[in-house]
């Protein structure tokens, strides 16, 4: 695992396969279900598979800091609806993160806290590297707006 000021480094995309994230995408796009890793944030790795599966849904959303990085492999294998980068005021995401990484025990507080900072700090080159790799930056109404438009045309929905 990639390291940054002795711990790893969960903000790197050298942290995570791209490869098996495509390729459990594509499964449950095309069978509706796939097997995904279960990661302990706190031990610093995976920890076990599990079984995911979409029930029937007629969309899924994969999300996360490195979503953007397979945009492109999954439009070229169909299986794309929509790329968004969140963009939402920084104080806001540094203090739900924080909360998040709080209650969940993640690593010690004054970690978590230099580890926010750092990462506000970044947040801009963050969201221009996922534009760049063809993610659409977009507020969170935009994106709910977004998927209820995609919801509503397709030809399966409830």
């Amino acid at each position: 695992m990639p390291r940054r000021n002795g711990q790893v480094d969960w903000e790197s995309p050298l942290s995570w396969d791209a490869e098996a994230a495509v390729a459990a995408i594509t499964r449950l796009a095309r069978e509706g279900r796939a097997d995904v890793p279960v990661y302990a944030i706190e031990a610093d790795r995976r920890v076990a598979t599990r079984s995911f599966d979409v029930a029937g849904s007629p969309l899924f959303i994969a999300e996360g800091i490195f979503a953007a990085d397979i945009v492109e492999e999954c439009r070229r294998r169909g299986v794309l609806a929509g790329a968004y980068a969140l963009r939402r005021p920084r104080g806001a995401t540094f203090v739900r993160r924080l909360a998040r990484d709080l209650a969940e025990q993640r690593k010690a507080p004054r970690v978590l806290i230099r580890r926010g900072v750092a990462l506000l700090r970044a947040e801009p080159a963050v969201l221009r590297r996922q534009t760049g790799l063809g993610a659409e930056a977009a507020r969170a109404r935009q994106v709910l707006r977004g998927v209820a438009g995609l919801l509503a045309g397709h030809p399966h929905r409830r």
